[in-house]
């Protein structure tokens, strides 16, 4: 039953259905074949259950958030001071397309909005300074994925709901392992850059006096992050409720900076509206899926078989990362995510792994699944924002950060403190 199951699922994708159409027939080809009850007929109320939670109103309130920072224009001026304070290590504004990708980060909530935006604002820099085409977009579509892991995270957000966790807590978990994955992407781009200098480009020097001034330009967005983090660390406010004030102050910044117009709202509303009804299609389609299992018996067949095979919680830990790794290559993270968080989660749970550090590592395996090819889609996300050239070089420049992204993922089993260490200091 679970080989039939994955079968039609790749089946589905292959034709080319949207992935929450090929779920909801998947889970009604399942039930007509294999269930004792109609169970699709409940598809009504599976759907408004799972989209009338409190907390899944703050996914479209960060969305509108990183429209409304996208289309304020303080990428530009972001990128051009980090560009002054890192262009003069071996690798040049290349650090810059790390940085700016994780500041953003912390205001979109978003990987495909970060590497879009901070994208467009670099490209540029390629034949401007000189750099080797295949690293400088390969730092692009790696910094990206930093929208999951760095609060505030739309994944991160639905995670909290499938497994029942705390996204405050998530949020904290996912800040140093952020960080340090940022620091990691730096690394890996100066090692290249001092092995391979033609590939380097030329590195920019600046005045103290011009990196000072350019200073002003990452300002607004750690406001928002103070605004957003800050409102609910300090008890304030809700995740959903620091979402609808990050919204105020990115209307405030875009009002201050003279882009605040009806049809620039317009545009913002109208991307949110596309992008939160793809989420929440997927999610309403998973869940019903999910019911689906549950009642024709497949996940108590799963659970019993995972019991049977004796694996150590260790053992585990590598299977389920070798899965995610290889699903990642052939399905849509954020499908993928839904899809097999409720089914693989509450295993991990038994074996005794931490409901945070999990969630985190579970950010990870997705961002490397947004660089590994061919499937990922912020390699497409670079490749359509450069609009020129082979998607090759794209794929083969992201190579060197899916190798990042495996040691992060060693080093968070091995130091489960680095995701579990704010939360347990600030709970405490």
């Amino acid at each position: 039953m679970l080989g039939t199951a994955l079968l039609l699922l790749l089946v589905l994708i292959a034709l080319s259905l949207p992935i929450a159409a090929a779920l909801g027939v998947l889970g009604v080809i399942l039930d007509r074949t294999y269930g004792f009850l109609p169970l699709y007929q409940a598809a009504g109320e599976v759907a408004w259950t799972s989209s009338s939670g409190f907390l899944l109103m703050a996914i479209p309130l960060f969305i509108l958030l990183g429209e409304l920072m996208l289309r304020s224009g303080v990428a530009d001026a972001m990128y051009d001071a980090l560009a002054k304070w890192l262009g003069w290590l071996p690798g040049g504004v290349m650090h810059a397309n790390t940085g700016a990708c994780a500041l953003f980060a912390a205001t979109s909530g978003s990987s495909v909005a970060t590497a879009a935006t901070i994208g467009t604002v670099a490209l540029p820099q390629i034949e401007r300074h000189g750099y080797g085409p295949r690293l400088f977009l390969g730092t692009l579509a790696a910094g990206g994925t930093l929208g999951i892991l760095i609060p505030p995270s739309v994944n991160m957000i639905i995670y909290g709901i499938l497994t029942n966790s705390s996204v405050p807590k998530l949020y904290l978990a996912g800040i140093l392992p952020g960080l340090l994955l940022a620091m990691l992407f730096m690394a890996a781009t100066i090692t290249i850059s001092l092995l391979r200098p033609e590939v380097a480009g030329r590195r920019v020097s600046y005045s103290w006096s011009e990196r000072l001034r350019g200073t002003t330009g990452v300002i607004p967005p750690i406001i928002i992050f103070i605004l957003v983090i800050g409102s609910i660390y300090g008890g304030w406010a809700t995740p959903t409720e620091a979402a609808a004030l990050g919204v105020v102050g990115a209307l405030a910044i875009a009002a201050s900076r003279g882009r605040l117009s009806i049809k620039m709202l317009t545009e913002a509303a109208e991307a949110t509206v596309v992008t939160t009804s793809m989420i929440m299609l997927i999610i309403i389609a998973a869940y019903f899926l999910n019911m689906i299992l549950a009642g024709i018996g497949l996940t108590t067949r799963l659970n019993a078989f995972v019991a049977e095979l004796g694996l150590s919680p260790t053992e585990m830990l590598i299977a389920v990362i070798i899965f995610y790794i290889i699903l990642g290559c052939f399905m849509e993270t954020l499908s993928m995510m839904i899809t097999t968080i409720p089914i693989i989660a509450p295993l991990m749970f038994d074996l005794g792994f931490d409901p945070i550090w999990y969630g985190v590592l579970m950010m990870i395996l997705i961002e490397t699944a947004l660089i590994t090819p061919p499937i990922g889609l912020n390699l497409y996300v670079v490749q359509g924002v450069r609009g020129k050239g082979p998607m090759k070089d794209v794929m083969i420049g992201a190579l060197p950060f899916v190798a990042v992204m495996a040691l992060m993922v060693l080093l968070l089993s091995l130091f489960p403190g680095l995701a579990t260490w704010l939360p347990t200091i600030l709970s405490g």
